[in-house]
């Protein structure tokens, strides 16, 4: 008998990483995912845990829930995040430890505390949901473009040490994605990213045979970036 498929998918309540639960779920897997403030699961094989995932206490309790529920994890998603605009010589302090302790602790923190769950699975996979501000930097982008460096640069880490387990490691760097990030933006719909769009290619690459990877999932606006 085949064993239950599972992902854990952080942050997976609203934008990229709920349209990444709707599409685990449609594939028939059970997912776990984290959410900032209590909500009811509202489909069949999803289950929350509420979690502050920038707190390092609150991601051990998360992992904890998790080893409390399954054996194996098929399909590891690092999607929680924040962005809050500004720039270094001015950004309002604190802001550069909430935007590191969310954008990459929270990613180090919970692959630490599930490696040995992922390492179980049959074939298992790790997606890190990085950003275009990984490999450019922008004005106004301030602490949140070193977060996602530092994300970038975990992930290319963790694939080198993951090989020998043959554990796939991808990183995901998506342009401007149609999210609460934009809430309020004059820009039209399509002149974003759809994060269904985003999901559909996060599972292309899990389907991949084996022997093969994506490493690096770069993903823009028909249009470009928004600047």
């Amino acid at each position: 008998m085949e064993k239950q498929k599972i992902a854990v998918i952080s942050g997976g309540t609203r934008g990229i990483g709920r349209a990444l639960v709707d599409r685990f779920l449609d594939e028939g897997f059970v997912v776990y995912t984290s959410a900032r403030k209590a909500v009811e699961a509202d489909r069949d094989g999803l289950e929350i845990f509420q979690a502050d995932m920038s707190e390092k206490e609150e991601i051990k309790r998360f992992g904890a829930w998790i080893k409390q529920k399954c054996e194996h994890i098929d399909c590891l998603i690092n999607n929680v995040g924040t962005y809050i605009p500004g720039q270094i010589g001015s950004e309002d302090d604190g802001v550069f430890e909430i935007q590191m302790n969310t954008n990459v602790a929270s990613t180090y923190h919970l692959t630490r505390v599930l490696l040995p769950l992922v390492k179980a699975a049959e074939r298992a996979y790790i997606f890190n949901i990085c950003s275009t501000a990984s490999i450019m930097p922008y004005v106004n982008g301030g602490s949140y473009c070193i977060s996602k460096y530092a994300q970038l640069g975990l992930t290319k880490v963790l694939r080198e040490e993951m090989k020998e387990h043959k554990v796939s490691v991808t990183a995901v760097l998506p342009g401007a994605t149609l999210t609460s990030s934009w809430e309020g933006t004059d820009l039209p719909p399509e002149r974003f990213i759809d994060p269904k769009s985003v999901a559909q290619l996060i599972w292309s690459a899990y389907q991949l045979q084996d022997s093969t990877i994506v490493e690096e999932i770069l993903i823009r606006p028909m249009d470009g970036d928004i600047v």
